[in-house]
């Protein structure tokens, strides 16, 4: 399939698939809602198909990389479901270095979130991303139905294996100590409430389009905080303003970039929504932080 970007698409229907996406309407209702975007010979269910994630297009690190060396691990969770699966990839040689904890979006650890966990290694860190949905099975190779599981997942327990994961990830023999967490829209929601939970022990923190902690939650973060959102992502990117003064409030360290013309999910180069420039940005915002807190020694950047 052509692969085609945001502009290629009306605002609208991409706002209406944003709600799709984040299950505030249904399938049926996306589709009956794209109706009106139909021309030309295209229909609502062409459209859907071409808003899907296309995997094919996150491979930016191959699983068999020689660089790196892959494994997927499983983490106990006493006070979540009990474990948790996790796609752990680290850089091949034996060095100790800074881990950093990979949150998935809501529909689970697709090929997208497993290849920012390379890219990761690839920058040298040791690099984990769980598996939330590991309680009802893990998830299933589609992100439809990665979504439905989605909904069958405890979420405090699922908050509380995530948390196991990173002090797990922190506490490696293999590991320096120093801890970073980065996350995609849910996963960046969770990224923001592991630093509300862990205080210090998170050493760094990048929540992509997260939701933000409420003042009281964001005056307990310790973790220097870099945070990416969209222009047009008004549902979470109008939070900043609040979450930016609490943070000065409290004395973390943080950094906010909003990027022009860009939409929800403009990192994940899965989908349309997909903005090159802005995510190129952002990931040199990311690993510029991570580097400066997790490896404090170093002047180097990724």
């Amino acid at each position: 399939m052509e692969r085609k970007k945001a502009p290629d698409f009306p605002q609208g229907l991409l706002d209406l698939f944003d709600g799709y996406v984040h299950g505030g309407i249904s399938r049926r209702d996306f589709l009956d809602g794209a109706q009106k975007f139909a021309v030309g010979g295209v229909t609502a269910a062409a459209l859907f198909q071409m808003l899907k994630p296309n995997y094919a297009w996150a491979i930016q690190v191959p699983a068999d990389d020689k660089r790196i060396k892959a494994e997927y691990v499983t983490v106990p969770s006493p006070q979540g479901n009990g474990n948790i699966k996790g796609y752990l990839v680290r850089p091949a040689d034996t060095a100790k270095l800074p881990s950093v904890l990979v949150i998935h979006e809501n529909r689970g650890p697709n090929p997208y979130i497993e290849d920012v966990a390379r890219r990761l290694a690839v920058a040298n860190f040791i690099a984990f991303a769980p598996d939330g949905l590991t309680s009802v099975g893990g998830y299933p190779g589609d992100d439809e139905k990665g979504a439905a599981l989605f909904k069958e997942v405890d979420r405090a327990k699922m908050t509380e294996d995530f948390l196991a994961a990173a002090r797990w990830l922190k506490s490696r023999p293999d590991s320096t100590g120093k801890l970073g967490a980065i996350g995609f829209c849910f996963g960046g929601g969770v990224v923001n409430q592991l630093a509300v939970r862990m205080g210090s022990d998170l050493a760094a923190a990048v929540p992509f389009y997260g939701a933000q902690p409420n003042a009281a939650d964001a005056a307990k973060i310790k973790a220097p905080i870099n945070a990416q959102y969209g222009e047009l992502d008004t549902r979470i990117t109008s939070g900043w303003p609040a979450f930016d003064a609490a943070l000065t409030q409290a004395q973390v360290p943080h950094e906010g970039h909003i990027y022009k013309n860009a939409n929800h999910g403009f990192h994940n180069d899965t989908t349309p929504r997909y903005d090159e420039a802005a995510a190129k940005e952002a990931w040199q915002h990311t690993l510029d932080w991570l580097n400066k807190y997790l490896r404090p020694d170093q002047k180097t950047t990724g």
